[in-house]
């Protein structure tokens, strides 16, 4: 946990420690699962119920306080490891929380937002013989009321990522390495949350030079799909002059 040590009130001045402002992160996770029953997927994310005060018994989004030994990408990983049991391979920061009456004391929340593919989620399952306690997975779009400013942070996170998809290939973060175009449609349709003309979308992803067509194909009921996998010269995320230590 980390403490600020000024009293903002008197600078230069010792803070009682009711005073002291702690810096937490906490993280949106998103992937997407298949409706039971239904060909269509959604977008959906874990919470962790609360087991202290304050907001016990309410879902929040997985977090810790910043250890004064770590940086804050160091500290994402290290708490979703620890109250979710994942380990996602896409992590960029988000933004900052720090309403003044966000928490009944002072606490500055530095938000994540990740990216995960059903399977990776299947296996740590699998490892575990169990999902994780005190973690279920909701509807991104149909949340019930989280602990703190949370269903705020979870409103703002959708909002990035369906900005980010029309300009980047963030994608690729909910899909396997190898894909056909009607599986790339899928995750735009479920982040978007809308259709998509088929024969526009083959058009527009086949000129952005960002898939490269392999010679394999998807065989089944219809007639074999061509398999694309991404460019991978072409990032995820744009981090620009930032390095690793941030």
């Amino acid at each position: 946990m980390t403490r600020t040590t000024l009293d903002p009130r008197s600078p230069g001045t010792p803070a009682a420690d009711t005073d002291a402002i702690r810096v937490a992160v906490s993280t949106v996770i998103f992937t997407l699962r298949r409706l039971s029953g239904s060909d269509a997927v959604q977008v959906v994310l874990p919470l962790v119920r609360r087991t202290r005060d304050p907001h016990e018994g309410q879902w929040a989004l997985p977090g810790g306080w910043l250890d004064v030994t770590e940086g804050l990408d160091a500290a994402a990983s290290r708490t979703l490891a620890e109250t979710t049991g994942l380990a996602p391979t896409y992590l960029e920061q988000l933004y900052a929380f720090g309403a003044v009456d966000r928490s009944p004391t002072r606490v500055v929340s530095i938000v994540y937002w990740a990216l995960l593919r059903a399977d990776e989620i299947g296996a740590v399952e699998a490892e575990t013989d169990h999902a994780i306690e005190n973690v279920r997975w909701f509807d991104a779009t149909a949340l019930p009321e989280l602990a703190f400013d949370h269903n705020e942070i979870v409103d703002y996170a959708l909002w990035r990522l369906r900005n980010k998809v029309g300009y980047s290939r963030i994608a690729h973060g909910l899909l396997a390495d190898e894909f056909t175009l009607a599986d790339l449609r899928e995750v735009y349709e479920a982040i978007l949350g809308r259709r998509l003309d088929p024969a526009n979308f083959r058009r527009q992803v086949e000129n952005s030079d960002t898939l490269i067509p392999t010679d394999r194909f998807r065989t089944g009921s219809h007639r074999p799909a061509r398999l694309y996998r991404y460019n991978q010269d072409v990032e995820l995320a744009d981090r620009g002059p930032l390095d690793a230590r941030h």
